[in-house]
């Protein structure tokens, strides 16, 4: 099990899960009630689940993909540690991970 802190947009804590290892972090933001939509179902064809890493948890995740860096080109409030988490594999390594909603309404449910 991987436990996950999702951050409101003002860093306020929103969620705490624990996670399986081999979830993805989209999934597990949308069962934890989360504002991610994800709309391209995985298939990397629009950027509503991005989310910012926390600093020190940044370093341990796997490198972004070429184009999942175009994708994040595309979404509003990116910072250095952001990612998309459609792209994001929750195992051991990502144990105590905590990701911040980006500062603005990002999908298109207005979740």
């Amino acid at each position: 099990m991987t436990r996950v802190r999702f951050l409101d947009a003002a860093g306020t804590l929103s969620a705490e899960v624990d996670a399986a290892a081999g979830s993805r972090l989209l999934d597990v933001a949308q069962a934890a009630g989360q504002p991610l939509e994800g709309t391209c179902e995985g298939q990397m064809a629009c950027s509503t689940c991005h989310v910012v890493v926390a600093p020190e948890d940044f370093a341990r995740l796997r490198p972004a993909s070429d184009n999942e860096e175009d994708l994040l080109d595309l979404a509003t409030h990116v910072t250095r540690t952001s990612r998309l988490a459609c792209q994001i594999w929750l195992d051991e390594g990502l144990a105590d991970l905590t990701v911040r909603m980006p500062g603005a309404a990002h999908n298109m449910t207005g979740r």
